[in-house]
């Protein structure tokens, strides 16, 4: 099989979450388990930072990486979903898995994949628990897929449990209030490891301090307790609670006998680009018109992005827009601007909304603009019709991020 051979048996031959919605999650972590049997526990050859959170979770990983690349440490990433590539999902030091390695662990492991019917996830989470194992890396951040309790990256016991903040998304799996949804994420809570918290929430509070006392684990609120907001190459106001949960996690890491320096810190947030290779935070892919994407896309996420937006100039704003057709709509029009010109599109997905219907959603709303066949023909009609002094906005959901970077 060759990598692309791969990855199409990867993608269509399992229910996958991202792409097809609620029909490819499963409330059980007896596959995941099973599969580790089956890997000989590579879970437990390495150190691992553990973070969810319904927002900022991708971008805390990558600091928390980053500033330990830059401490020396041979350091494991593993996030979701990709952009462009699968390889994104797993590095190490910011370099991408090896196609090769996704092509012999899927060949390996097929046929025990295909008995125990694994998930898209899971299996990508054993190959990278595998990955880390045999290049002996010194630590791993993982970011959980979605929740955390019953969450295939949840049979880790890591240094430190990290919990960005709670919103309402994917409630049709986790809960539709903030108390519900607290209880899943705080699900990665284990006995005796810290847990760092980004933002005090009065509804999320409670729940985090009950497990953390029933797990006799300690639990910092960052938000609290960090004053400082270090530069970083993460550009975006909304990241200054990214930044501050990062740091507590590393002073955690410190606490623990980690040797990372003010000045390891310092390079590790002005750095994260660079040694992660992150993308589709706030990213700028042009100027004069500037355009800029983010993957933000539930109302919490999409709140610091339009706050953002409003700290830009410009003479007139372009959105080319896509979501999901399990997107709440209600949830997020009154954040998007009116004063805007909306180019309406559909990614390239199943789960993609039909941009018609997206336009007729969001008209009453006085959302105004045009549809288009594709996330490409959208931005190539923004691009053209924008002034150099304009701004174009691309989001809405990540696979519309993902069309056009």
């Amino acid at each position: 099989m060759t990598y692309q051979d791969t990855l199409d048996w990867m993608f269509a031959q399992l229910p996958m979450y991202q792409r097809q919605g609620k029909t490819a999650f499963k409330k059980d972590l007896s596959n995941t388990l099973k599969l580790a049997t089956h890997l000989s526990h590579p879970e437990k050859d390495f150190k691992s930072v553990h973070v969810a959170g319904t927002n900022g979770k991708g971008s805390t990983s990558h600091m928390v990486a980053s500033i330990l690349q830059e401490a020396g440490y041979k350091v494991g990433l593993y996030t979701s979903p990709h952009l462009k590539d699968f390889r994104e999902r797993i590095k190490i030091n910011g370099k991408p898995v090896s196609k090769q390695f996704v092509i012999g662990f899927i060949k390996r492991n097929r046929p025990f994949f295909e008995a125990n019917q694994l998930s898209f996830f899971e299996m990508t989470v054993g190959m990278a628990f595998e990955y880390f194992s045999k290049q002996k890396v010194d630590i791993a951040v993982v970011e959980v897929g979605m929740g955390g309790r019953l969450d295939s990256t949840n049979i880790l016991t890591p240094e430190v449990s990290v919990i960005t903040n709670i919103g309402l998304d994917h409630m049709q799996f986790l809960g539709d209030t903030l108390e519900l949804i607290a209880g899943e994420k705080g699900g990665i809570i284990k006995p005796n490891v810290p847990v760092v918290v980004g933002e005090t929430q009065n509804e999320t509070k409670p729940v985090f301090d009950t497990l953390a006392e029933a797990n006799t684990s300690k639990v910092v609120y960052a938000d609290q307790v960090v004053d400082t907001v270090y530069p970083s190459d993460m550009i975006g106001s909304y990241q200054t609670k990214n930044i501050k949960t990062a740091f507590q996690t590393i002073q955690e890491l410190r606490l623990k006998g980690y040797n990372i320096s003010e000045e390891h810190i310092k390079n590790g947030f002005l750095n994260v680009v660079k040694n992660t290779g992150l993308l589709g935070r706030w990213q700028v892919l042009n100027e004069n018109p500037k355009v800029v994407c983010d993957t933000g896309h539930n109302r919490e996420g999409l709140t610091y992005v339009m706050s953002q937006l409003k700290e830009e100039e410009f003479n007139e704003l372009h959105i080319v827009l896509g979501v999901v057709n399990d997107k709440d709509l209600n949830s997020i029009v009154d954040l998007l601007p009116k004063k805007a010109v909306y180019y309406f599109c559909k990614p390239n997905i199943p789960r993609g909304k039909d941009a018609k219907a997206l336009k007729n959603e969001l008209e009453p709303h006085n959302l105004i603009g045009d549809t288009y066949v594709s996330v490409d023909e959208a931005y190539k009609t923004a691009i053209k019709t924008a002034s150099k002094n304009d701004f174009i906005f691309v989001g809405g959901s990540t696979f519309v991020v993902a069309e056009i970077i």
